[in-house]
């Protein structure tokens, strides 16, 4: 394969972080993309499947090795002359956040690793800046700069501890508000500001950690619980040449606000976002870093809580160069794109009408295009729609193209590359496995008719799988489905295994392929005699409408559990549904939804399996459990109503309870205190604890296979499966 010139091309490569891992990296163009192959780094033309050799396996072979580093992600810098490396990467909290950065110097092949003199793997979101002259990184808590010219090295800020943060987050923000890499280079390359996160004043949560030696070890975890004030963050500005550290001066107790979002807005000033404590009041604030003074130029509130609407908490839609930027609010009672100028004074929607948006897939300035996500017909399908940037004053809800194909019912999943100029388009549903294609944009035409999705479709015949809407005798309609077994026969009874998981942090309930067998059991479910199904509940992130999401607030373990104990009682009124069989299992809230289920409906389930439930909502984090409950010392009644411990003298059937006990998440005390409460009633139980596992369950040898193993076993025994 022919290796071209780099320079030609006008490549950048979008750093890749573990928690995007399987997204694109698009090339500035928006026309091409770039991945790692056979050692190589090579550049795809989407139309024609031709690639071209970008950098080989030897150039990224460190001197004295005999095997190319092998990246977990890489970026190149904006003039293309050089390209940065991750690898030998580790787990911070969720993701692998943590490494070795190398950067190789295209023009005169010298590969180096950054960083020198600091310990191995401990550098952070090392970023190119804009002149690409540099790289900044953290690394224990400090920020760090490199010249890329003699590879020196300044240390920015001298202050970084387990429990002083700059440049990056504490537990509770990286969990929440996916706050993790917290520094931002400024336009002109001449600042750096960062977060920094004070969290001397939180009280450590102690796990203990009794396997990896003959004395126990102790691991602290920064962790505020539901009713302790926020950790103080604040935002700091400094030179690459070191020096001064300028802390921005937003209004407010910082031990009573979060700042989930910051960028640059010029070369002198940064846009904030703040939210108060409760989460109820949103500020974006304009911050001059000549002397930190700040002005709030926007805000919104909120009875329940302010929707963030955004996984990844970085960049700023600024368009019409500037002017003015996008944002997404709950303000009128559905999700909707605003058109916001620079000063906050002309807001305009862009979509309208009683329907969510999902989220802003890409920005077409030329052809006047906001691209987006939503469901406005079925709340458990997505399609891709897009309104214009710049509407005529006449705008109505009429405006809104529609661009998925219709017919094709499911869920509709778009990459698209900058300037939207084409995207990777997915299609599935409960009953086609997922499919793909590349198309063309603004058209939304296929780049290549042969594989194109239509031509490509399978649909499967290995599952039985019914989507159905309810109504509850509250006069509550729901969405469900429900995975009936194989040779299914109506005029017999089945058991039922109801998959939950209730709060407002998924939904279970999306028209996909794949979501309808249970990942934990040994076997086959539909083979073995079990109907399985699940149900969305008010409170659950579905696309329809604040009402529906926000019905939840303060009811936490009370609303949601009705809804979907209504709705199961509604299915179990079906004549082929064995109601003595009946079982419900779930993970973290879902464990939690699973204990309040057992216990408060006993007449409903007889047997339950919980994974890595909070028992009790104020072991909880704050930002979480604040958001959608408020502060327990204003409403104290509402934590202890909605705690599965509380209900606990209710249990009648069967339960297992699974927990780690590493969890750093939901702590493994939710499991001794609901222990101790199950001991106090004179209840029988099964419980595992696996040692020193963390809320995912999956760390040590044989562990996914031992609980897989006695999930089915208990689940056999308990709610026997087979038609009757």
């Amino acid at each position: 394969m022919k290796r071209i010139a780099l320079f030609s091309i006008g490549l950048i490569v979008f750093h890749v972080s573990s928690a995007q891992q399987g997204k694109i990296n698009w090339t500035a163009d928006g026309l091409s993309y770039t991945k790692l192959k056979n050692g190589d780094i090579i550049q795809v033309d989407p139309a024609t499947d031709q690639e071209k050799i970008l950098v080989t396996a030897i150039e990224l072979t460190p001197a004295g090795d005999s095997k190319p580093l092998s990246p977990q992600s890489y970026v190149f810098s904006n003039d293309l002359s050089h390209l940065l490396l991750f690898v030998n990467t580790a787990k911070v909290w969720r993701y692998n956040t943590r490494g070795d950065y190398w950067v190789l110097d295209l023009k005169g092949k010298k590969l180096v690793r950054l960083g020198a003199g600091l310990p191995a793997r401990s550098l952070m979101f090392a970023k190119f800046s804009p002149d690409n002259n540099r790289v900044a990184y953290v690394s224990e808590r400090n920020l760090y700069v490199e010249d890329l010219a003699v590879h020196t090295i300044k240390k920015l800020t001298m202050d970084g501890t387990r429990k002083l943060i700059n440049g990056t987050f504490d537990w509770v923000y990286e969990e929440e508000f996916g706050c993790r890499d917290g520094f931002r280079w400024s336009p002109d390359s001449r600042h750096i500001a960062f977060w920094q996160v004070d969290a001397t004043q939180v009280r450590d949560f102690f796990m203990i950690n009794n396997t990896d030696s003959v004395y126990s070890r102790i691991i602290p975890v920064e962790y505020p619980k539901v009713g302790e004030p926020p950790s103080p963050v604040r935002i700091g500005v400094v030179s690459v040449s070191g020096g001064v550290i300028r802390w921005m001066k937003l209004e407010g107790d910082p031990r009573q606000h979060y700042i989930p979002r910051m960028e640059w807005s010029g070369n002198e000033e940064l846009v904030v976002q703040q939210l108060d404590r409760k989460q109820q009041e949103s500020k974006l604030v304009y911050c001059k870093i000549n002397d930190g003074g700040c002005r709030t130029f926007w805000a919104e509130q909120d009875d329940a809580w302010v929707d963030l609407n955004a996984d990844d908490p970085s960049g700023w839609n600024w368009v019409n160069k500037g002017r003015d930027f996008l944002w997404v609010s709950e303000k009128d009672g559905w999700r909707h794109i605003y058109k916001i100028s620079r000063d906050g004074k002309n807001v305009q929607l862009l979509t309208r009408g009683n329907y969510d948006i999902g989220e802003i897939k890409g920005i077409d300035e030329i052809n006047n295009h906001v691209y987006f996500s939503a469901s406005p017909r079925n709340a458990t399908q997505l399609y891709l729609l897009r309104v214009r940037l710049n509407p005529s004053s006449k705008q109505t809800k009429e405006d809104v193209e529609w661009l998925s194909d219709s017919t094709l019912k499911g869920t509709h999943k778009y990459q698209i590359s900058p300037g939207a100029r084409m995207a990777m388009h997915a299609f599935g549903n409960h009953k086609t496995p997922s499919v793909s294609e590349w198309i063309s944009l603004p058209d939304h035409k296929p780049l290549k008719k042969d594989k194109a999705i239509a031509s490509s479709m399978k649909i499967t015949d290995n599952q039985d799988v019914e989507y159905f809407q309810l109504v509850t005798e509250d006069n509550i309609l729901l969405d469900g489905w429900i995975n009936k077994p194989k040779n299914f026969d109506p005029s017999k009874k089945y058991p039922l295994v109801l998959y939950v998981y209730g709060e407002p942090a998924t939904s279970t309930v999306n028209d996909e392929y794949g979501r309808h067998s249970n990942f934990l059991y040994d076997g086959d479910m539909r083979a073995d005699g079990y109907i399985q199904a699940s149900i969305d509940n008010r409170g659950t992130p579905s696309l329809k409408g604040a009402g529906w999401r926000k019905a939840i607030y303060r009811q936490i373990g009370r609303l949601n559990i009705r809804d979907l104990a209504m709705a199961t009682k509604k299915l179990s009124e079906r004549p082929y549904v064995d109601k003595d069989r009946m079982a419900v299992w779930g993970w973290s809230g879902g464990g939690a939804s699973t204990l309040n289920l057992l216990f408060q409906f006993p007449e409903l389930f007889q047997t339950g399996i919980s994974i890595a439930s909070i028992t009790n909502q104020l072991f909880y984090d704050n930002i979480y459990q604040e958001r959608y409950m408020g502060l327990p010392q204003e409403n104290l009644q509402d934590f202890i109503d909605g705690s599965p411990v509380t209900h606990a003298k209710g249990l009648k059937g069967k339960l297992l309870y699974i927990h780690g006990t590493g969890d750093d998440n939901v702590h493994y005390s939710n499991a001794e205190l609901l222990i101790n409460e199950l001991i106090k009633q004179k209840k029988q139980f099964e419980f595992m604890a696996y040692p020193n596992r963390s809320h995912s369950i999956r760390e040590g040898e044989g562990t996914t296979a031992h609980m897989s193993a006695l999930y089915t076993a208990f689940l056999r025994k308990s709610c026997p499966p087979g038609a009757r």
